[in-house]
């Protein structure tokens, strides 16, 4: 091996090698456009790589090759190094949700698991487990991060899985055991397995889902939430009656539709426990309930209290949400024998990254202000009248972000509508207006592919996925229906229900108007 082969497979490690040449090649490409075609153009062809290594998640995580696309930006001249640094600085709230919220939850997982057995081995009916997992998702990502929701109810179907698969291998529960491979699966639980692997399917994408409908709802359910709730000055309850025009009737229709793809078994649901399985896992959870120690119990009862204190401090903006969610970690770590400074960094393994990531997106965000490449498409939806431009932005930012992060098309957007209130093309009622439809359009629509929900991509890229063969395909099928009735009931409720309920809530005091560059505008 020279040293140039070495080279090559050090770049971006696993990704496939037509992937690393198109990074290289947009890196060698980029400065030669700006010097010739102009900095404008650059920019957009820079959106279009970026996006590029979004969609590519499952080929290399976009923190690397979408970070070396916004570095060389910021070196050929494209966006200054302190335009970085400011939107970095204006949306410290958000760098603090990740950061610490996330490590927060990570140290409530214990009773999450707890909850999601329960759920799990305590109700026999398909339909009503479904309906539960959605549920549950959607009630826990409404105040908790979306991911670690997302983790543990994959860390409850891999050790259900697990216990299976050891049972039906002719092995003992308890020892070492390769779950990849079948062939070791005896005749006679084959079809088990399969379906097994059916209903573990269902669950979780009925559980992903819910995420996806819960944290559409309130201020901490998703990062772009607060990020836009900031902009705008809104408080947790007032960013919930703000959206709830549109995100209420949307969360019923979901779980309408879990349970009627559940009822026809359509889109690959349908699929059930089958009573030897059920019997095989309630065994060991009684094992394991039998084992409990007080101390055990005892943690269970912190993180219940924890979690309390969460939604009653979220509930009632008692501080910002990442100082609440640090109030979480030394809450819950001080009482459940967690001091150790190792023990408290895996808390922060499962931020961090996206945190980065985040700051990366600033980076793309300085360079489309900075060339001004938004302005003239979103003018064109701000000549729009009434209804029409409302409905516009919510598709706009909806079809963005079914391909791409949410996180990214809300930041542009909602940067792009601050500067047109600031710049008197709007007033302070239709900014309000146009932030809802670019929360609710960055939220609802993206369930469509992987790559639009965090909580989506990371399902398909844990260690469970290929066990109960969940490809990107699958997927998206298993996610069609859902896409379709969220997506136009929510352009139904943005167009038509938004503005009326929205008055309504003025004459009734449940809302204020805000004035001008109120609230956290003044940025």
């Amino acid at each position: 091996m020279n040293l140039l082969h070495a080279f090559t497979i050090n770049f971006l490690n696993h990704a496939p090698l037509w992937y690393k040449i198109v990074i290289v090649a947009c890196l060698i490409l980029n400065p030669l456009l700006v010097w010739t075609i102009g900095p404008f153009l650059t920019g957009w062809l820079l959106i279009i790589e970026f996006i590029f290594t979004l969609a590519m998640a499952l080929k290399s995580y976009p923190l690397q090759p979408g970070g070396l696309l916004a570095m060389e930006a910021v070196v050929i001249g494209m966006a200054r190094p302190e335009t970085v640094y400011h939107e970095a600085l204006n949306n410290f709230q958000v760098i603090l949700l990740l950061i610490f919220m996330v490590a927060g939850i990570y140290f409530l997982k214990d009773l999450l698991l707890y909850i999601f057995t329960k759920i799990l081995l305590g109700i026999r009916s398909k339909i009503l487990l479904g309906l539960m997992f959605s549920f549950a998702g959607a009630f826990l990502s409404a105040f908790l991060d979306a991911l670690t929701v997302t983790a543990v109810m994959i860390a409850v179907a891999v050790g259900f899985y697990g216990i299976y698969h050891r049972v039906a291998s002719g092995k003992a529960i308890h020892g070492e055991h390769d779950y990849t491979s079948d062939h070791l699966i005896q005749p006679t639980h084959r079809h088990n397995l399969e379906e097994f692997r059916g209903f573990l399917r269902n669950l979780l994408m009925h559980g992903a889902v819910g995420t996806a409908l819960g944290g559409v709802c309130t201020l901490v359910g998703e990062p772009q939430n607060l990020l836009i709730g900031d902009k705008a000055g809104w408080q947790f309850m007032e960013f919930f009656f703000r959206m709830s025009a549109v995100t209420i009737p949307v969360l019923l229709a979901g779980l309408a539709t879990c349970v009627l793809l559940e009822r026809f078994r359509w889109f690959d649901y349908g699929h059930h426990l089958p009573p030897a399985i059920r019997d095989v896992l309630l065994t060991y959870e009684h094992q394991q309930a039998a084992q409990r120690t007080p101390r055990d119990h005892a943690r269970l009862l912190i993180q219940a209290l924890a979690a309390l204190w969460l939604i009653i401090a979220l509930a009632f903006h008692l501080a910002e949400v990442g100082i609440i969610g640090l109030s979480v970690i030394v809450f819950t770590t001080a009482f459940n024998g967690i001091i150790e400074e190792h023990q408290l960094g895996e808390a922060f393994k499962e931020a961090l990254p996206f945190t980065a990531l985040l700051v990366v997106f600033f980076s793309i965000v300085a360079v489309i202000q900075e060339q001004n490449l938004f302005t003239d498409i979103i003018h064109f939806g701000l000549r729009l009248e009434g209804h029409h431009q409302i409905g516009m932005f919510y598709l706009m930012n909806g079809i963005l972000s079914s391909i791409s992060d949410n996180v990214f098309v809300a930041t542009v957007y909602i940067n792009e509508v601050l500067r047109a209130l600031q710049e008197g093309i709007i007033d302070r009622d239709q900014f309000d207006l146009l932030a809802v439809a670019i929360n609710t359009g960055t939220n609802i629509p993206s369930v469509a592919t992987p790559n639009g929900q965090a909580a989506f991509l990371f399902l398909l890229t844990s260690s469970l996925a290929p066990l109960i063969r969940l490809s990107y395909g699958r997927m998206v099928w298993m996610a069609l229906p859902y896409t379709l009735v969220m997506t136009g009931l929510g352009y139904v409720c943005v167009y038509y229900v938004l503005e009326p309920l929205t008055a309504y809530y003025y004459a009734q005091g449940i809302l204020t108007h805000h004035v001008g560059l109120s609230g956290g505008i003044g940025h």
